[in-house]
């Protein structure tokens, strides 16, 4: 029963981080303009994310741009997307395969132990699932960081962190922990050793021997 739980537990964890990679990945808000040590008062705040940029004004109206052509993106901006593309994808398979492992599914009761690999095996898809989302975020996050303190860098054209990718680095750790779960779910197998064989007593010669 505890291992249920624990498996159960693990894939929660699992496909919420999935989600939680999915809205990272949709979302504009990857770095928003910095307007740090600037006395400028701007009436529009400035967002970049995978896929567009975004200006909102000051009455809440937000106008986007989707980028639009991939062969003039810079290539940290194409190995970023293609990261959390993946991600997102091998959490779809861990996931088919994480439900057809789970015990409370009625698939391949027969066979309990090829049952309990399935979900290890889903287990390990969405930890690679979580560590890929974790470098894309924790890859741009550094890019964002490095033009943020670099001198050159002119302050109206700063960037900071956006919601964006603190919800994908939630998100790729629920994944990894949901997928260490569920591989440490299945019980270890009992070593059975072969009974003991007893040995037959002596039985005391009650008669004489004689020559």
């Amino acid at each position: 029963m505890a291992s249920g739980g624990l498996q159960l537990l693990g894939f929660v964890l699992a496909f919420l981080g999935w989600i939680g990679i999915i809205i990272s990945t949709a979302m504009p808000q990857w770095k928003m303009a910095s307007y740090a040590g600037d006395n400028i008062v701007t009436a529009q705040a400035l967002y970049e994310g995978l896929w567009m940029s975004c200006a909102m004004q000051s009455t809440g109206q937000i106008q986007c741009k989707v980028y639009d052509s991939l062969l003039k993106l810079e290539g940290n901006l194409q190995a970023t997307r293609a990261l959390m593309v993946a991600a997102i994808l091998l959490g779809l398979v861990g996931l088919f395969v994480a439900v057809t492992g789970m015990k409370c599914m009625k698939c391949m009761e027969d066979d309990q132990v090829k049952k309990m690999r399935m979900a290890v095996f889903g287990g390990v898809i969405f930890i690679i699932s979580g560590l890929a989302a974790l470098v894309a975020t924790s890859w741009y996050g550094n890019r964002v960081a490095r033009a943020f303190y670099d001198p050159f860098t002119p302050v109206n054209t700063r960037f900071e962190f956006g919601s964006a990718l603190f919800i994908g680095w939630a998100a790729s750790s629920l994944a990894i922990l949901g997928g260490s779960f569920l591989c440490c779910s299945c019980p270890r197998r009992e070593t059975s050793y072969p009974p003991a064989r007893g040995y037959p007593k002596n039985a005391s010669s009650t008669g004489k021997d004689y020559v």
